[in-house]
């Protein structure tokens, strides 16, 4: 995709988003996508709190709001529907949190790819539970400051790896994505639409409030995830990973953790090793 074949049009606009929420930015970009033949399922988190004030929505495509646990069973039922009537031209879009993916929706998720019906799950991962207090999801990186886990008792933990996870399924297409790239994300989602069956992105997407940087930083913040190796940009098809972006120059991971308040209490040593295990990494896949 490239930028002058973006649409014009808004179909997810004026919503009750926190200064700087790029998560509402991919909601923004995945309809711009997308467009009118979409129908979204939305559970509890950020974006059903901002949306789903009546009667006022910032919707302009069918979107229903689900319990927090079954967002891709909601999918599942809603594609096995179209598909009965005829209509495998809808988008079923399920746009969840991470804690309503890799922990409180996980066992949904396993269960729907199983079932192969058509639909596109999109997980935008600001790394905590957002909307109830900033407390610790499964998707929180190693030495992330929470209100679950404050100061330097936090858990000795990594990030789950879900596009690991969703690939063991034999998905047809997983790929994850940052908000700071927006044609490749773009792209991710255009491709995801045109698979006939479950497909899955994870998109990072900084969060001023629960990260701790100004409001004006989260693009920037997004580039220094992916610069610094804490965010990689890959796809998964044809039972393969590789990567759609390779920074030019690498960032050190201290100048990332530095840009918010959430890692300040790590020490010089422990940034160390996290940089130590970033560089060690076998990469999935080249570009």
């Amino acid at each position: 995709m490239k930028l002058k074949e973006v649409s014009k049009e808004e179909l997810y606009r004026c919503s009750y988003g926190c200064a700087g929420c790029a998560s509402v930015l991919a909601l923004r970009l995945t309809l711009k996508v997308l467009g009118e033949n979409s129908v979204f399922v939305v559970p509890a988190g950020c974006i059903s709190t901002v949306s789903a004030y009546y009667p006022q929505a910032p919707f302009f495509v069918p979107m229903t709001v689900m319990a927090f646990a079954a967002t891709a069973a909601a999918l599942s039922g809603i594609s096995a529907g179209f598909k009965r009537r005829g209509r495998e031209d809808i988008h079923v879009v399920g746009f969840a949190g991470d804690g309503g993916t890799a922990d409180i929706g996980i066992q949904a998720l396993s269960g729907a790819i199983d079932c192969g019906y058509k639909f596109i799950y999109i997980c935008y991962d600001n790394e905590a539970y957002m909307n109830t207090g900033i407390q610790r999801s499964g998707l929180t990186p190693y030495g992330a400051t929470t209100t679950t886990t404050p100061g330097r008792c936090f858990e000795n933990r990594p990030k789950k790896d879900m596009l690991r996870i969703v690939a063991d399924h034999g998905i047809p297409y997983a790929a994850t994505a940052c908000i700071s790239y927006p044609l490749d994300f773009m792209r991710k989602v255009e491709k995801a639409s045109k698979i006939n069956g479950p497909t899955y992105i994870q998109v990072l997407v900084p969060c001023p409030t629960g990260w701790g940087f100004a409001p004006d930083r989260a693009i920037e913040l997004g580039r220094m995830a992916v610069e610094s190796g804490m965010w990689n940009l890959l796809e998964f098809e044809n039972g393969e990973f590789h990567t759609t972006y390779t920074p030019r120059h690498k960032r050190p991971v201290a100048e990332y953790f530095e840009a918010q308040t959430r890692f300040r209490q790590l020490s010089p040593e422990q940034v160390e090793a996290i940089q130590r295990e970033i560089d060690s990494r076998g990469a999935p896949g080249s570009s």
